[in-house]
């Protein structure tokens, strides 16, 4: 990674000058505007880019304005630390909660196969272990309802086996969930975990009939062994 000196997208990054930064990449007059982005992909001898400097900082609005220019709030160093391993580090709560909401992978591991929230574990930064947490729980009521809608959309793992109406049922809970999930206002952890769970306990009986052979199938067996045996001598 460049100097301050040489390069004006890290300063703006130390000094927490948002406006600079602006100016930098979307003014065509200003005299950086050409190599801001070139200046923003920059790395120093560990792979860390002018992000993680932003992360390390706590400085959210400028992390904002960086992703907005195009950085990659899941790229990672050459020993596997993202930008969000970086922020539970050093315990900027705010901007952990920033990159979650932008969408930070909170399952990354870095070479010691630890996710952000055993960094922030073995740092003690609290905090941050209660966000990973909270996030975590609302990650999994989201893959639930994207693993249950893409079953229901599978012709080959409904057919036979669901009718129109457990399909419908289906998609609506689902569709009620994601509402759910988009309109509630500071939901809990329990809150999360507690939306899973009655999604799962409500279509238990649907989605146990996946585990049965599709309707027709054991007729068409009769018939085809009735069938050997007539033929039989």
């Amino acid at each position: 990674m460049s100097s301050p000196e040489v390069n004006p997208v890290l300063q703006c990054i130390l000094t927490g000058d948002t406006e600079g930064l602006q100016q930098c990449f979307e003014n065509p007059e200003d005299p950086n505007h050409e190599i801001a982005s070139q200046q923003l992909q920059e790395q120093d001898i560990v792979g860390r880019s002018n992000l993680f400097m932003a992360c390390m900082l706590g400085r959210s609005d400028i992390l904002q304005e960086l992703v907005k220019y195009g950085a990659d709030i899941n790229e990672v160093t050459s020993r596997g630390y993202s930008p969000l391993h970086s922020v539970a580090v050093w315990g900027h709560s705010e901007t952990l909660r920033t990159l979650v909401e932008l969408g930070a992978d909170i399952q990354a591991r870095n070479f010691q196969d630890e996710r952000p929230k055993d960094v922030a574990l073995r740092y003690m930064q609290t905090e941050c272990v209660d966000i990973l947490d909270w996030a975590e729980a609302k990650q999994a009521l989201q893959m639930y309802i994207s693993y249950i809608q893409g079953i229901i959309t599978d012709p080959e793992k409904v057919q036979g086996r669901l009718n129109k109406e457990d399909r419908n049922t289906t998609m609506n809970l689902c569709h009620l969930k994601s509402d759910w999930l988009l309109n509630t206002k500071n939901p809990s952890i329990k809150d999360f975990i507690e939306q899973k769970s009655q999604l799962e306990n409500t279509l238990q009986p649907i989605l146990s009939k996946l585990n049965t052979p599709p309707s027709g199938s054991l007729k068409n067996t009769k018939l085809r062994v009735s069938g050997s045996s007539r033929g039989s001598p």
